[in-house]
């Protein structure tokens, strides 16, 4: 069978997260057979799920943040006690903040290439004079580093999980998948210590189940999960004439609803008014979580609580809804899922990631189609999307996100990542921190937010430091051929070769159209 090359290149880049590097043959493997490269990883609906021995469910996490936050609550009375007449620690300077808050590139890169160890410095190492003034002086002694507390144990242990997975995937489609999936409901771990400590549980128990199945599954499970009810404040929504809120005098709360029918249904301009979003703020009152005390039950599972739920019939897009308690809102997102708006704004964000920031029309409406007829298989709809000739002849001008872009550098190094650190920083630094969206419509999705020349100058400075780090022991031209192989431009092609030193070939290639576009 004939290979094909450029095709190869837009299943790994377009679909994956790129080719790793070793030994892997994944340019050779998708050369052959593009789509059914692509299509194999659908064939696997248990691959999507990433059950690592240590990571805990939601209630057990949340059990567990509970007791330390009770245990920091003790400490601080303790330490108040024990002490109340001492003077406060004098706030940091201006100066020590700001370096705190901003961290080096070269710090962010050299955890992003991984230390090796003939090239690590000694601590002691000469540093720039301007951030030694005094040379002559010892230097001061570092504090003992503070030890990592549940919180951040798991979300670093929930981080290291996602990165391995993507980075050992064959194409990485699904894992794709799951990074889509996850932004459209997205929560942010910033909100709070339960969202952060939640925020890989999220993942893995209401989004990866879900990808390769319905759209209405997947809805329900998103906004059953105690994640997105802390995330949007639905635990304080409390029905108006319901007893607990004719008790605390406290009313809706309609964050949630509207982001389900903006953000995660019908979209902007779908055919919602005020009105709808505050009859399903009312039909969602009562789903809840239940607290540290588990009066209502576990602590940190999802419950519906009665007494704060809005009593009666509610009219929601026309439709009325009848009084029938937890079943009442779940049938409201049934309907949300099956809406022709819904399958519409879905069909146009999923061509838009993966194909065009202008999705082709043509594309959407089939898409479009799938997803109506198939009751919103989100298999078929990726099925769809692999089988359209526009996914495959529109060309790679996609700017990869932070994200992407860094698995796809760890990919084609063949490094596994051992400690999330490096992608973290890194991540940080590049503007998508991980699981922490600035707003409830997650990061955007097209070249304005990503291309932007200072976005890229981060990027260079990253991919020149990996450069150095690693360029003595790497020939590019070899990684070259594990990335694109006969794809590879002439302009990129010569402009490694032409490079001046390794290093400099190797920051080249990262910064390459091969690397950064899908």
């Amino acid at each position: 069978m004939a290979r094909d090359a450029q095709a190869a290149l837009v299943a790994l880049n377009r679909f994956g997260f790129g080719a790793r590097g070793g030994a892997s043959g994944d340019l050779i493997n998708a050369s052959s057979d593009p789509r059914g490269f692509v299509k194999a990883e659908l064939a696997r609906p248990n691959g999507v799920l990433l059950e690592v021995s240590g990571l805990q469910s939601t209630p057990q996490l949340g059990q567990a943040v509970f007791a330390y936050q009770d245990q920091v609550k003790q400490a601080r009375e303790a330490a108040k006690a024990a002490a109340p007449a001492e003077t406060p620690p004098a706030a940091p300077t201006e100066r020590n903040a700001g370096l705190r808050r901003n961290p080096s590139l070269n710090a962010a890169a050299t955890e992003i290439a991984g230390q090796m160890g003939e090239a690590k410095p000694a601590d002691n190492a000469a540093k720039p004079d301007a951030m030694q003034p005094n040379a002559a002086a010892p230097p001061a002694a570092k504090p003992a580093p503070q030890p990592l507390n549940v919180i951040q144990k798991t979300f670093r242990a929930e981080a290291l999980a996602r990165l391995q997975r993507a980075t050992l995937a064959e194409c990485g489609f699904t894992e794709r998948l799951v990074a889509f999936w996850s932004n459209h409901f997205c929560i942010s771990a910033s909100k709070g210590e339960l969202t952060r400590i939640w925020a890989g549980a999220f993942e893995r128990e209401a989004i990866r189940p879900h990808v390769l199945g319905r759209f209405a599954d997947m809805l329900r499970a998103v906004e059953q999960h105690p994640a997105m009810l802390f995330f949007l404040d639905n635990q304080q929504s409390l029905g108006p004439d319901s007893r607990a809120g004719q008790n605390r005098k406290r009313g809706l709360n309609e964050n949630l609803a509207r982001e389900i029918m903006e953000l995660h249904t019908l979209g902007v301009g779908g055919g919602y008014t005020q009105g709808d979003v505050t009859s399903l703020a009312r039909i969602i009152t009562g789903w809840t979580f239940a607290g540290r005390q588990g009066q209502l039950g576990s602590p940190g599972s999802f419950v519906f609580n009665v007494n704060a739920h809005q009593p009666g019939p509610q009219v929601l897009l026309g439709k009325s809804y009848e009084a029938t308690g937890l079943a009442q809102g779940e049938a409201a997102l049934a309907d949300l899922a099956r809406h022709p708006s819904t399958a519409n704004f879905i069909a146009t964000k999923f061509v838009r990631h993966f194909v065009a920031d202008d999705p082709p029309p043509a594309l959407v409406a089939r898409l479009r189609d799938v997803f109506v007829k198939s009751d919103g298989d989100l298999k078929a709809l990726a099925m769809a999307l692999v089988d359209s000739d526009e996914a495959w002849r529109a060309p790679l001008t996609k700017m990869r996100s932070p994200y992407d872009f860094l698995v796809a550098s760890g990919r084609l190094l063949a490094r596994v990542p051992e400690d999330p650190s490096r992608y973290l920083n890194g991540l940080n630094l590049l503007g998508q921190p991980l699981w922490s969206p600035p707003g409830p419509n997650g990061f955007p999705d097209t070249n304005a937010a990503w291309a932007a020349p200072e976005g890229i100058k981060l990027r260079l400075d990253i991919a020149a430091q990996i450069g150095a780090q690693l360029g003595n022991n790497i020939d590019p031209i070899d990684l070259l051929e594990f990335a694109a192989a006969d794809a590879a431009s002439i302009e990129t092609r010569r402009t490694i070769e032409r490079a001046e030193s390794r290093q400099q070939a190797l920051a080249l290639l990262l910064m390459s159209p091969e690397m950064q576009r899908r």
